[in-house]
């Protein structure tokens, strides 16, 4: 150990060396994308398929929902924000939604998709699932965490970034 610092923390984005430990290391946040690129999917399709949620009134609709956490939000600034054109907020959040799932799902800029989300969830947790009591009922709290550890270590397996950074390495002559 040189000034406090575990050389054996290094992540390896090359060949798998070591044993079930170190592969697990490697593949331990795959779970996490699959799970949170399949919800942001879901969500961005779910909303894009919904005629009434683009609205700007009525059931359903992206302003009535607005409208109704305006009051209880963290920020209401931002939910007035959002009121100013509340089908161009939804179409928004729907192919930020699409875009951030993509991304993670098949590990395309990662990090930055993973940024993104962890964006999108911090919104949402600030001003739709603020007043939720106790806090831990409020789904996008934990969003936003589960976005963290992709933001702090990508997609260094069964993605694209790994590709890309092999095909960089085997060109560079490493």
């Amino acid at each position: 150990m040189a000034h406090g610092m575990r050389s054996d923390l290094t992540t390896n984005y090359g060949p798998p060396s070591g044993g079930r430990r170190d592969a697990a290391q490697r593949y331990a946040l795959v779970p996490l994308r699959i799970f949170l690129g399949v919800t942001f999917i879901y969500a961005a399709f779910d909303k894009l398929t919904d005629s009434a949620f683009f609205k700007a009134s009525g059931g359903g609709s992206i302003g009535d929902q607005m409208r109704g956490v305006r009051d209880t939000s963290a920020i209401p600034a931002l939910v007035d924000l959002a009121l100013k054109s509340p089908s161009g907020f939804g179409y928004a959040i729907a192919f930020g939604e699409l875009a951030v799932g993509v991304g993670a799902l098949l590990g395309i800029l990662t990090r930055l998709a993973a940024v993104g989300g962890a964006l999108i969830s911090l919104s949402l947790w600030l001003t739709v699932s603020w007043a939720t009591e106790p806090y831990y009922l409020g789904n996008d709290l934990a969003y936003l965490m589960a976005w963290l550890p992709l933001v702090l270590a990508g997609a260094a397996v069964w993605s694209v970034d790994s590709w890309w950074r092999g095909r960089r390495l085997r060109s560079s002559g490493y």
